[in-house]
């Protein structure tokens, strides 16, 4: 692929790095891979979980959130940032979820503003209904395409990945921080 020139004349007049360290053609092949493997597999779980219960994917691992969470409850605050969404698309998912009786809100007796998403016993059971068809899922998706080296290789880059991007400064402007 033609890049534009990163370097320009520096005082003696020789070319100087300058610019973005452009991808090399195995680091660009890769970088497209993750990209179109990870928007294929995205797809695929939420066309599973719409066929199977009528939700999409982020709507699942609210749900699967909360069931986790002790007293199947959680700060909304708290929900957002777990989720790495917005609030406002965050309470928007707990709306959708409050319709189909799977979640409902409780205000926070300590904080006005404050509000607890809370997993029904509707919404526990939607996810027990659901649960196995997903595993499932993801298992053929990826678990059964590698050998253990690779889902062992697999999780330790997605873990170093996420390690690197994940906000250190408690002041980060992230949008599920807003």
């Amino acid at each position: 692929m033609d890049r534009p020139s990163t370097e320009a004349p520096d005082a003696a007049g020789e070319r100087a790095a300058a610019g973005p360290r452009w991808l090399d053609g195995e680091e660009q092949r890769t970088w497209l891979a993750y990209i179109h493997a990870s928007t294929l597999l995205e797809d695929y779980l939420d066309r599973q979980l719409q066929r199977d219960a009528g939700m999409p994917h982020l709507y699942y691992g609210l749900l699967v959130q909360l069931s986790a969470a002790p007293r199947r409850r959680m700060r909304m605050t708290e929900l957002a940032r777990d989720s790495k969404i917005t609030r406002s698309r965050l309470s928007h998912a707990i709306a959708r979820l409050e319709r189909s009786g799977w979640v409902r809100r409780e205000n926070c007796p300590t904080d006005k503003r404050g509000q607890f998403a809370i997993l029904t016993e509707d919404g526990q059971e939607v996810l027990r209904q659901t649960a196995p068809g997903h595993v499932e899922a993801v298992r053929q998706a990826i678990f059964d395409r590698l050998t253990p080296e690779q889902q062992k290789s697999l999780g330790e880059i997605m873990r170093i990945v996420a390690e690197g991007l994940q906000p250190k400064e408690a002041g980060a402007d992230l949008p599920w921080l807003r």
